[in-house]
């Protein structure tokens, strides 16, 4: 049999040697020509066995007849070419046998996860969840801000998702078997590592490309191995290491790779060490190079250093979509006491917080803090510091990565002053999105006036580009949108940053809390405000001048002021069995007047007294006034007469349900019309006539086309008796006094709702605000007074 090595005789060496110094080369000139590493050629020269093809072509380059140099027995065969040595050997066989045995090494490497603060590993086919890619990648496309903005379609500022991909998706697999060499891209977190091990794994278990080895190769320790071997090398003493170390296993794994039947699976390439980098790349290169028929997928952070692979095709990991959040959220709770079912709806529920669930690692976080209490914090600037913390800390930490510091003197409590203070002064500005100079600027801004900064300018200017990119690489928390513009990854992240600065950075000063209240009727910063609240140690000023700026949005409007006041005296007025808050039927109240309704008339009511709330939405058998049951009865007819067909076509059921609580309504007003009101109740019974016989026909598509038809006449002459009986009154409100109204309801209700919040509000403030909820200024004043 052909020997499969050979090794150079004394006189051999004597002979090498001295074409090393003819020719004024070193032994190191030669790596690269035959061999991608030192230690063959070292083995060479000092008389060890190395492989037959590196033998033959060390002793080319060097001109010399390879049978002279060789130490060869008499009747030596002579060395067959690299070709016919792949022919003689049964490929297809080897790489089941290779596979075979190194399928419980691969299985146990790959086979489990377990990240932030898992208790126990989990396997991975338990939990993973399909991985989409981005052919394109998102930060190299050449749009303008106009365009990004376009594609989000923020119209009322909706949650329009700054991680929205307008690109066309392809499933992973279909990406790695389309392309032999292939870098994926991805922010931190964005599941690169666990797809790479998902590929070793199904691959080990016969599922995809069962005609190759499987070979991850984790390039951090890789690179920081002892004795700096070689990628070949270390494959080999990574597998020997692993229970499969025989000699011939080690040897068919070489000739599987020669054979470019393996799937080399090269995970963290951005985890390599500064120090380490210039080598591993070139490892990277020559041994992809060498190997060339190999299948290659590699894996790095975007915005990691600039890295040039040539013959590897870029591609970009997309984050989670609604799908694949069901699917992960069903594998994580499958089995456990928090149903899957309950984590989605309320997922669903909370706009914010789903737009994290987009990235798998906050994914992850938000169903270990789900499965704690089965629902979500109640205060969720709590919650988004954990996913902050997560990103700026603990992801690298818990993995043992050690980043370079581009900015020496900005610790990760300057990066979070720093975020915050871009944070808020885009978000003032309404930039959303923001060019790469704008964002370098201010942090030169920021960091020249840090201890012992260079104060030069060209020095500051490298300085922050360099800061831009580390935060974008090592913690995903800003990422460009297109070439040269960023945003923050998540809207989340930038109204959390935006809070923050004000109440931390700033510390609630009365400045700062004054510019935050002035934006209280701005849709957009209502999230900022519940953060605020949230993250304030106490709330009280920051509630008191949100209060006084709610009054004051109306305070200037007569006719409104006189509403109030009318609403104020509606709600003394009315006997009720129950404790309600008297807030609360004032929020009813004014939400009678079909000029003033807003799309949730209940919203305000609900917020401010669940059990009146309650009673108003069920129907339950409370002893409501007859001036409550008039109302009821005049808001549900409003419901059902303009906004049956966008809200019930959704739900058949709910269109029932309505029209029977309308039906029983309207039976209570009259069986309570008291006897000296007999015109009142002669005219509730007529439009109680007038009403499909709900209770004994089935024929609801019937009562549909009858409400279609006569709702809006039928709830305009109910709302005539309202107004002839006292329950009532036709204001003609304006179209700017319509506005102005809908933004002091609705800041009342964002009033309403942080007190509600898990905040720290004194008892004294908290009962202030909600005792002079929709009062007129006027009542306001009197009350201020009376207390003095």
């Amino acid at each position: 049999m052909t020997a499969r090595s050979l090794q150079a005789s004394p006189k051999g060496i004597q002979l090498a040697k001295q074409a090393l110094i003819a020719n004024r080369w070193k032994q190191t000139d030669l790596i690269g020509v035959v061999c991608i590493s030192r230690q063959p050629i070292t083995k060479f020269f000092t008389g060890k066995a190395v492989k037959s093809e590196i033998f033959v072509g060390l002793c080319e380059k060097l001109r010399l007849d390879w049978q002279e140099i060789a130490d060869l027995p008499k009747d030596a065969v002579p060395v067959p070419s690299d070709q016919n040595q792949k022919n003689s050997i049964d490929i297809d066989a080897l790489v089941q046998e290779v596979r075979g045995k190194i399928k419980p090494s691969i299985q146990e490497d790959c086979g489990t996860m377990r990240v932030l603060d898992m208790t126990h590993p989990i396997g991975l086919n338990d939990i993973y969840t399909n991985v989409n890619i981005l052919e394109k990648i998102t930060g190299r496309t050449r749009k303008d801000i106009s365009e990004l903005l376009q594609e989000c379609n923020f119209e009322k500022f909706d949650r329009f998702g700054l991680g929205r991909i307008t690109e066309k998706r392809i499933p992973g697999l279909d990406a790695v078997n389309k392309y032999p060499k292939l870098m994926i891209l991805g922010k931190p977190g964005a599941g690169k590592t666990t797809f790479l091990k998902y590929l070793a794994v199904q691959c080990n278990q016969d599922k995809f490309q069962t005609d190759r080895v499987p070979i991850f190769v984790t390039l951090k320790d890789f690179a920081e191995t002892a004795n700096k071997p070689s990628l070949l090398e270390y494959i080999n003493q990574q597998f020997a290491g692993c229970g499969v170390g025989e000699a011939r296993v080690i040897v068919s794994l070489q000739d599987v790779i020669e054979c470019g039947r393996g799937l080399i699976l090269l995970d963290g390439l951005d985890e390599v060490r500064e120090d380490d980098n210039k080598r591993v790349l070139k490892e990277i290169r020559e041994f992809s190079d060498q190997f060339r028929d190999n299948h290659f997928v590699m894996t790095c952070r975007i915005a990691a250093r600039e890295y040039t692979f040539e013959k590897f095709t870029e591609v970009e990991v997309a984050d989670f979509d609604s799908e694949q959040i069901a699917t992960f959220a069903t594998n994580w709770f499958k089995g456990k006491a928090v149903k899957p079912e309950t984590f989605i709806e309320c997922l669903t529920d909370n706009e914010r917080i789903n737009e994290l669930a987009t990235s798998p690692l906050l994914l992850t976080l938000l169903c270990l803090a789900f499965e704690e209490s089965g629902d979500f914090p109640a205060n969720r600037s709590e919650l988004y510091k954990e996913g902050l913390d997560a990103l700026l800390k603990k992801w690298d930490a818990k993995r043992g990565i050690q980043r370079a510091q581009v900015y020496k003197k900005l610790s990760i409590q300057g990066k979070e002053n720093l975020l915050s203070k871009i944070a808020l002064t885009t978000f003032e500005q309404g930039d959303y999105f923001f060019k790469q100079k704008t964002a370098e600027q201010y942090i030169t801004d920021y960091i020249r006036n840090l201890p012992s900064a260079n104060t030069d300018e060209e020095a500051l200017q490298l300085d922050s580009e360099e800061v831009l990119r580390s935060i974008e690489h090592h913690h995903g928390l800003v990422v460009e949108r297109a070439k040269g513009i960023y945003s923050f990854s998540h809207l989340t992240f930038h109204e959390y940053f935006t809070a923050r600065e004000i109440v931390v950075v700033k510390q609630s000063s009365e400045e700062a809390l004054q510019r935050l209240v002035n934006h209280i009727t701005e849709e957009h910063w209502r999230e900022v405000f519940f953060l605020a609240v949230g993250m304030s140690p106490k709330a009280d000023r920051l509630l008191q001048l949100m209060k006084h700026q709610v009054d004051e949005i109306v305070a200037g409007d007569e006719k409104l002021q006189q509403f109030l006041m009318w609403v104020s005296k509606k709600s003394l007025s009315v006997q009720i069995s129950y404790n309600y808050k008297s807030a609360a039927v004032r929020a009813f109240y004014s939400a009678l007047d079909p000029a003033l309704t807003c799309d949730h008339d209940l919203d305000l009511t609900r917020a401010l007294d669940l059990a009146l709330a309650h009673a108003l939405d069920h129907d339950h058998d409370l002893d409501l006034t007859r001036a409550l049951d008039l109302a009821l009865a005049h808001a549900l007819a409003r419901d059902l007469a303009h906004a049956r067909d966008r809200v019930l076509a959704l739900d058949p059921a709910f269109e029932r349900d309505l029209d029977h609580v309308l039906d029983r309504a309207l039976d209570r007003v009259l069986d309570r019309a008291r006897s000296r009101e007999p015109e009142l109740k002669n005219s509730l019974q007529q439009l109680r006539d007038q009403l499909p016989k709900l209770l004994k026909s089935k024929d609801w598509a019937q009562n549909k086309q009858w409400w279609k038809a006569n709702g809006i006449a039928w709830a305009e002459q109910f709302r005539a008796v309202m107004i002839k009986y006292n329950m009532g009154h036709n204001w003609q409100f304006s179209k700017h006094q319509q506005e102005l109204f809908k933004q002091y309801y609705d800041a009342n209700k964002l009033l309403v709702e942080c007190l509600n919040s898990d905040c720290y509000v004194s008892r004294e403030v908290r009962r202030k605000i909600e005792d002079t909820l929709l009062l007129p200024i006027a009542e306001i004043e009197q009350r201020k007074r009376e207390s003095m």
